[in-house]
C-alpha cells in the first residue's frame, strides 16, 4: 500500500499516543454497527414515504424533504465531521454523532406535524455526518497495517453497502408489521445497544491536540457541499435547466472554489491540500465517486421496477433484493483475500468491470420480465463487482493518509460516496424521466409499463460510466510493486 511521504508527514501536528484497544475486533463490530446505521437511514424511509403523507399531511414538496434534509445535512457536515474527530477525539466524535442520530430518530418517530418530521430528518443527517467519518477511522487505527487491517476495512466496506441494500427490505417489513414510524423507532434501541458498546470498547485516540478548528474553511465547506447537495437534489424536482437549480449548483461550486483558495493560504488548513498530491488518495476518491454514482442508483430503480413495473408489494421489493444484499457483502469479504495475489488496483478494476457487466445485463430489462432474468442475476453481478472494487479503493485511499489527516481522509471518502451517489441519482433520474415511453391513452397506464425505456436506459449510463472507472482506475491508481500486489508509492 501506498503511504504519506516522510516530509508531507512532519508538517502535520504530531500524533496524541493512544493505548492500542484490548479488543480490536470489538472496535470494528461497534463502528461497523454506527455506519450501518448511517447508511440504511439514506433508503430506509422510501418505501414509509405514502404513509408519512397520510398520517402527517405532507405535501408533495414536504415528502420530498424527509428524503432530503436527511441527504444534504449528511453530505454537507462530513467533511467537518472528520477533521472534527482528528481534532476532538475519535471516540467522542463517535458518541457524540451517535448520540445525535439516536435522539433525531427518536424525535421523529415520535413526529406529529411534517416540519418536525423533516427538523429530524436534518439533526439525523448532522449526526450522521458526525459519527461516520470516525468509524472508518476507528476501524483503521484499531487494527495493525496489512492483512488484518484490509479485512477490517472490507467488513466496513461490507456493512456500509448491506446498509444502503437492506433500506427498502426493512422499511417494508417494518411499515407492514407495524407502521411508518418504526422505520425511525427501530434506530433507538440499536442505537443504544451501540453507544454502550461505545463507552466500554472504545479508546480515545486524536492527533491534533493544540490544534485549533480552522473556522472559515469550516464554514465554507459545509455551505459549499451542503448548497452542491440541495442544487443536485432540487433537480429531480425542478429540472436542471430551471435558473434557481443553476444559481444553487453554481453557488456550490463557487464555495467549494473559495474554500481552497482559503485552505492554500492558511497555516493549519481544515483540508490540507497537499493530500491530494498523494495520488492513491486522489484517484481512489474519484473511483469511489463514480461507483457511487451508479450504485446508489441501482438500489432506486430495482425497487421502481419490481413494485412499478412487476408490481411487486414493498415486502416482496425488500426480498427480491436480499440477494444482491448478500452478494455486496460477499464481494466485500473476498476482496482482502484476492488483494494480496491481485493486487488493489487490478482488484478494484476487475470488481468494476464484473459490475458494469452486470448493469449492461440489466439494461436488457422487460416490462415482462422474471425475477431470475431481471432481478437476481444482474443485481447479484452488480453488487458482487461493486463490493470487490469499494474494498480495494477504501483501503488504498485511507493507507495513503498521515495518522494526523486520518480523520478527514474517511471523511473525504464518505463525501464521495455520497456526493457521488446523490449526483448519479439525480442524473440518471433525468435520463430515465427523458426517455421513458410515452403514457398510455385514454386511461394511462396503470402497469407503469412506459416507464421500462428509461430505466433501461438508466442503466446503460450507469455501464458507460463503470468502463470509463475501470479505465481512469487502470491509468491512475498506483500500479503493483511486486508479485506480492503491494502498490508502488503515489507521488
Amino acid at each position: 500500500m501506498t503511504s504519506m511521504s516522510q516530509t508531507d508527514s512532519a508538517t502535520s501536528t504530531s500524533p496524541t499516543p493512544s493505548i492500542p484497544p484490548a479488543h480490536p475486533w470489538k472496535v470494528v463490530l461497534t463502528a461497523c454497527a454506527g455506519q450501518f446505521l448511517v447508511v440504511l437511514d439514506v433508503s430506509v424511509v422510501n418505501v414509509a414515504l405514502p404513509s408519512m403523507r397520510t398520517d402527517l399531511g405532507l405535501s408533495a414538496l414536504g415528502l420530498q424533504w424527509v428524503l432530503n434534509a436527511y441527504a444534504i445535512a449528511f453530505a454537507g457536515f462530513m467533511l467537518l465531521g472528520g477533521r472534527a474527530s482528528d481534532l476532538y477525539g475519535r471516540k467522542a466524535m463517535f458518541l457524540l454523532g451517535l448520540g445525535l442520530f439516536t435522539a433525531a430518530s427518536a424525535a421523529g418517530g415520535l413526529a406529529e406535524e411534517g416540519w418536525q418530521l423533516v427538523a429530524a430528518r436534518a439533526v439525523q443527517g448532522l449526526g450522521a455526518a458526525v459519527l461516520s467519518p470516525a468509524t472508518l477511522t476507528l476501524v483503521t487505527s484499531a487494527v495493525p497495517a496489512g492483512a488484518a487491517r484490509t479485512r477490517a476495512i472490507g467488513t466496513w466496506t461490507a456493512v456500509g453497502a448491506a446498509g444502503g441494500a437492506a433500506g427498502g427490505f426493512v422499511g417494508g417489513v417494518l411499515v407492514e408489521l407495524l407502521s411508518w414510524r418504526w422505520v425511525l423507532l427501530i434506530n433507538v434501541p440499536i442505537g443504544v445497544l451501540v453507544l454502550a458498546g461505545g463507552l466500554l470498547w472504545l479508546r480515545e485516540s486524536r492527533t491534533g491536540a493544540g490544534r485549533r478548528l480552522d473556522l472559515p474553511g469550516a464554514v465554507l465547506v459545509t455551505a459549499g457541499l451542503a448548497t452542491l447537495a440541495y442544487g443536485i437534489v432540487e433537480t429531480e424536482a425542478a429540472g436542471w435547466t430551471d435558473p434557481a437549480t443553476l444559481l444553487t449548483l453554481l453557488g456550490g461550486v463557487l464555495l467549494l472554489g473559495l474554500f481552497v483558495a482559503v485552505e492554500a493560504r492558511t497555516a493549519a488548513p481544515l483540508m490540507p491540500l497537499k493530500i491530494f498530491r498523494t495520488r492513491a488518495v486522489t484517484a481512489a476518491n474519484v473511483a469511489i465517486l463514480l461507483c457511487g454514482s451508479s450504485s446508489f442508483g441501482m438500489w432506486f430503480f430495482m425497487t421502481t421496477y419490481a413494485q412499478s413495473v412487476l408490481a411487486y408489494t414493498p415486502l416482496q421489493a425488500g426480498l427480491a433484493l436480499v440477494p444482491s444484499s448478500v452478494a455486496v457483502i460477499v464481494g466485500s469479504k473476498l476482496a482482502p483475500r484476492l488483494m494480496p495475489a491481485v493486487g488493489a488496483r487490478n482488484l478494484a478494476v476487475l470488481g468494476t468491470l464484473v459490475a458494469a457487466a452486470g448493469f449492461a445485463w440489466q439494461s436488457t430489462l422487460t416490462a415482462d420480465g422474471t425475477f431470475l432474468g431481471t432481478i437476481l442475476g444482474p443485481g447479484v453481478l452488480m453488487m458482487a463487482g461493486l463490493g470487490l472494487a469499494t474494498t480495494p479503493l477504501a483501503a488504498l485511499a485511507t493507507s495513503s493518509a498521515s495518522p494526523a489527516d486520518a480523520g478527514l481522509v474517511s471523511g473525504l471518502v464518505n463525501t464521495s460516496r455520497t456526493m457521488g451517489g446523490a449526483l448519479g441519482l439525480a442524473v440518471l433520474s433525468t435520463v430515465a424521466a427523458a426517455t421513458a415511453g410515452p403514457v398510455a391513452p385514454d386511461f394511462g397506464d396503470p402497469s407503469s409499463d412506459h416507464l421500462v425505456p428509461g430505466y433501461a436506459m438508466a442503466f446503460r449510463v450507469s455501464t458507460a460510466v463503470l468502463i470509463a472507472a475501470a479505465v481512469l482506475m487502470h491509468l491512475w491508481l498506483p500500479k503493483p510493486a511486486g508479485r506480492g500486489g503491494a502498490q508502488a508509492k503515489g507521488a
